[in-house]
């Protein structure tokens, strides 16, 4: 109720009366408008046409036409080139190995780097992060392309070039090639998804993605992705487990393997892994002192690409390579229309986690920054990172971390650096590309292992988050644990049910407390957390922390009746029970007395309070049933002769209340509800003593 004129906080009723009066609000008279109207109003907002609405329409959903007019070249140019050209030669070994990962020839892993960084500087409202490949989506996208790999009748064990003749459903086209049709179907179908989940205008969805369910599925996936570069790191060739447990699968495969590792791969893995630990080590102490990370990933592929060239380890061991890296660009490709039934699914589960790392790393750094971003266009543009992408046999993409930590500790100021990274991934693209054919795939895989080190470096969070939160502790682990070891796209799907049950929970185990006053202050808290505090005779004060609805509403008139100490239901059918026992001994001991006195007097012990006052500042909301239990309470209690009185209740529950019939504010709003715990108290009081009865409580 919004605050008008009051009659006074104790005045009184008459010269005659000493009735305590509580303070009143006027309310205003609010109109609603009929439904109809607000929706013309809507409707002619949004369908309205004029220049001014067309250019502020083209501006929000194009951003870089906002910024770019005002760009500050003298004060942003440097940080800018600086932070893109760091990040380009950061992506070219990343792009090549996060390839292998989603199950892609190498050249497809740069052609996604490369166009998301220019749709994602058009269309974004964050100025620092860097969109690309992400590994977790990597994965996801390599599972789905293993599955219809085999569906389609390819053995994933056998070169790239041949296929298995026997049930081959697919068309006339190599292993390789068929591969890249179903990642970019994937992420053609993922891409849709986002921008129709943008024009709904969904965005908000992203804050049901917590940071614990987040940081859970990440670490799952981290393992799961940790365990399929196992093989190539022992240089063996497997098929991707597929189903449910694919990575104790993967273990129970490789360990029964492992006498047919390639040694040759394996020691320029560990070697790798000497050079890279280390260094990225160095790289993350000194980076406040380093104007710019030092590229160890780029000088190990270099150097590992020269040595495996020159003592032919592909011809002499039998070692892994990336092969044949064309240049330039292929011509555009439609998605396979007759794949989308078969990936909807995985690519809606795909496109929700792109979108929530998206928006979750453009907030972080945007109020980092000082600057705001707008989820709904964060979700056009990675949705549009998506869909164009896909018809250049690319797959999908997200922001990420490692890479946006990067571009800040760089000087990036704007979008402008991403267009300065896919210029220099373009000359990667155009002129380098073919040079990495001599690449051992087990350094590819050592650089997806050293990555990964940030998520893996979660577990030693967990002792801190359990004594924090025990709940957002046990939504990481159960997340965890599903994402790694059971399916990565159920482990986000049961990380989501498992908050919202959390949620649930606690409005199941909602704080109840029965209350006392400190002193002749308006402060009223717990009697058993605070010393000091002290109760008025003859009313109880009762507070519930959590909405009064159809979940909890059983749960709260027992939390109700276990701290005042007087369960309604209960203490009738007792008093029932002895008016019916004393009457029965009055017949049999023949007493002539009169009965309905000695049934008085038998049961002139009533409750220890007279005003029972439920303190309603916790309470959000009332539904129906919430509404009905509060009807129950007053009409048991009332039929006790206890009074029950609400107070400090917010608009909202006293809409609920007045519109389910609770009270009626016509005939005077104080007999039922207060704005203080104090005016309750008091009006109880002089009620009370009105009514001649203070000498048994007071």
């Amino acid at each position: 109720m919004a605050a008008g004129e009051g009659n006074g906080a104790a005045a009184e009723a008459g010269p005659e009366s000493d009735l305590h009066v509580p303070f009143i609000l006027e309310e205003r008279q609010r109109e609603e408008e009929p439904l109809k109207k607000v929706l013309s109003q809507k409707l002619k907002e949004q369908c309205s046409c004029s220049p001014t609405r067309a250019k502020a329409l083209l501006f929000d959903s194009i951003p870089i036409l906002k910024w770019l007019p005002r760009y500050q070249i003298k004060d942003w140019i440097i940080g800018d080139m600086m932070s893109g050209v760091i990040v380009g030669i950061l992506l070219v070994p990343q792009s090549i190995a996060y390839s292998l990962l989603a199950g892609q020839d190498p050249i497809y892993g740069l052609y996604t780097s490369f166009f998301s960084s220019i749709i994602y500087a058009l269309l974004g409202t964050s100025r620092h992060i860097s969109v690309g490949i992400f590994g977790v989506l990597c994965l996801l996208v390599g599972q789905v392309v293993d599955r219809e790999l085999a569906v389609a009748g390819y053995l994933t064990d056998l070169p790239s070039n041949m296929t298995s003749l026997e049930n081959s459903t697919a068309p006339y086209c190599d292993r390789s090639c068929y591969a890249i049709i179903v990642g970019a179907t994937v992420t053609f179908t993922a891409g849709v998804y986002q921008v129709l989940m943008g024009l709904l205008q969904v965005g908000f969805v992203s804050v049901f993605l917590s940071d614990s369910l987040l940081s859970g599925f990440a670490t799952g996936a981290s393992l799961t992705i940790l365990t399929s570069q196992l093989k190539y790191l022992l240089g063996l060739k497997l098929p991707r487990a597929q189903g449910w447990g694919s990575l104790i699968k993967t273990w129970i495969s490789l360990l029964t393997n492992l006498g047919q590792t390639n040694i040759c791969d394996l020691i320029t893995s560990l070697i790798c892994l000497l050079v890279l630990i280390p260094t990225k080590e160095l790289n993350d102490r000194f980076k406040s002192k380093l104007k710019a990370p030092i590229p160890f990933e780029l000088f190990v592929v270099i150097i590992a690409t020269l040595a495996s060239h020159f003592g032919q380890f592909q011809e002499k061991y039998g070692s892994g390579v990336a092969g044949a890296i064309p240049t330039g660009f292929m011509p555009p490709q439609l998605p396979d229309w007759s794949l989308i039934p078969n990936v909807a699914v995985d690519a809606f589960s795909i496109a929700i986690v792109g979108f929530a790392i998206t928006v979750s790393l453009s907030e972080m750094f945007a109020k980092k920054h000082g600057y705001v971003v707008d989820p709904n266009q964060e979700m056009y543009a990675i949705g549009f990172c998506n869909i164009f992408p896909s018809f250049f046999r690319c797959f999908t993409t997200s922001a990420a971390l490692t890479k946006t930590l990067v571009k800040e500790s760089t000087g990036c100021q704007t979008q402008v650096s991403g267009l300065i990274t896919a210029l220099v991934l373009l000359l990667v693209l155009l002129v380098i590309a073919p040079l990495f054919y001599s690449l051992q795939k087990c350094v590819l895989a050592v650089i997806i292992v050293v990555n990964l080190r940030g998520a893996l470096r979660k577990f030693r969070d967990v002792p801190q988050m359990w004594r924090t939160n025990r709940v957002d502790a046990t939504i990481w682990l159960v997340t965890m644990a599903t994402s790694a070891l059971v399916n990565t796209e159920l482990g986000l799907l049961v990380g989501v049910l498992v908050s919202a049950f959390s949620v649930l929970g606690r409005t199941q185990r909602a704080q109840a407390f029965k209350l006392g006053q400190a002193g002749d202050y308006e402060i009223f808290e717990d009697l058993a957390s605070y010393k000091g505090l002290h109760t008025h005779p003859g009313v109880a004060v009762f507070r519930y922390e959590a909405p009064i609805y159809y979940a909890n509403q059983t749960l709260f008139k027992k939390s109700l009746y276990r701290n005042v100490g007087l369960d309604p239901v209960k203490e009738k059918a007792r008093r029932k029970k002895l008016e019916k026992q004393n009457k029965q001994k009055t017949l049999e001991d023949g007493v002539k007395q009169d009965h309905e006195a000695s049934t008085n007097m038998f049961l002139s012990q009533g409750p220890a309070f007279h005003t029972l006052i439920i303190d309603c500042s916790a309470v959000l909301f009332l539904d129906t049933a919430g509404v009905g239990a509060l009807k129950e309470v007053h009409k048991d209690y009332k039929e006790l002769g206890v009074r029950l009185l609400l107070a400090q209740c917010n608009t909202s529950v006293i809409d609920s209340l007045r519109r389910a019939g609770y009270y009626d504010h016509k005939t005077g709003s104080p007999e039922n509800i207060f704005h203080t715990i104090s005016d309750a108290v008091r009006y109880s009081q002089s009620l009370l003593s009105q009514n001649g009865d203070c000498d048994t409580f007071c």
